[in-house]
């Protein structure tokens, strides 16, 4: 398990979330929450897989695999051949570039929603938070965590009545960019998915992976 300042490596799992500064708000209107998703693929599908999402007013979580070596190398060509991204033995900083995506996400999100909410200053704290899962057990127990949180916050009775999450994409036949088929085998099959997520989360064995 690493901590909120560890390297995120190439095909390694992570549970990527973060918050508000004090009691501010990330997402105030649902184009909000919608340009920020924007962003996120614009960013971030260059460097690592989707399992699973949920945006909250004051704070997000995402799970994902960093895509391997090669996939980054390739997807980030350009930014490495303009910026020069290598650490001192020469050899191309991978892991840098993507937390540099991270940060190019979250900082573009931030400067569009001072714009709009005539704000200044930092909007997430940082670091961003970043947890390897290294244990699949509690694979399954995070994507169900994840999930829950709106109706947990008393913000939707369950968690396909929350418009800002990944829930729904799994329940749909629709395409995705999620790996839904990796994330339903976790639950064995699809009506077992829905069955737990009629249910609270069972907190027991995860709870470092998911302190805010």
């Amino acid at each position: 398990m690493s901590n909120t300042k560890a390297i995120l490596s190439s095909d390694r799992i992570y549970h990527i979330y973060n918050r508000a500064n004090g009691n501010e708000l990330l997402f105030k209107t649902e184009d909000n929450y919608r340009y920020f998703l924007q962003k996120y693929d614009s960013y971030i599908s260059l460097i690592a897989d989707k399992y699973c999402y949920c945006l909250m007013p004051n704070h997000f979580h995402f799970l994902v695999k960093v895509k391997g070596e090669n996939d980054l190398t390739e997807n980030l060509r350009d930014k490495i051949r303009k910026d020069n991204h290598k650490d001192q033995t020469g050899f191309i900083n991978l892991s840098g570039l993507v937390s540099c995506q991270f940060s190019n996400l979250f900082n573009a999100y931030s400067k569009a929603f001072n714009k709009q909410q005539n704000r200044k200053g930092s909007l997430f704290i940082r670091p961003f938070k970043r947890k390897q899962v290294t244990d699949e057990q509690y694979l399954k127990k995070l994507v169900h965590y994840i999930h829950y949180n709106p109706v947990e916050a008393g913000l939707a009775k369950n968690p396909e009545y929350w418009k800002f999450s990944s829930y729904k994409s799994f329940v749909s036949k629709q395409t995705t960019k999620l790996k839904r088929a990796d994330v339903i085998s976790w639950f064995d099959d699809l009506d077992n998915f829905i069955y737990c997520h009629q249910h609270p989360p069972t907190l027991t064995g995860i709870e470092k992976h998911i302190h805010l």
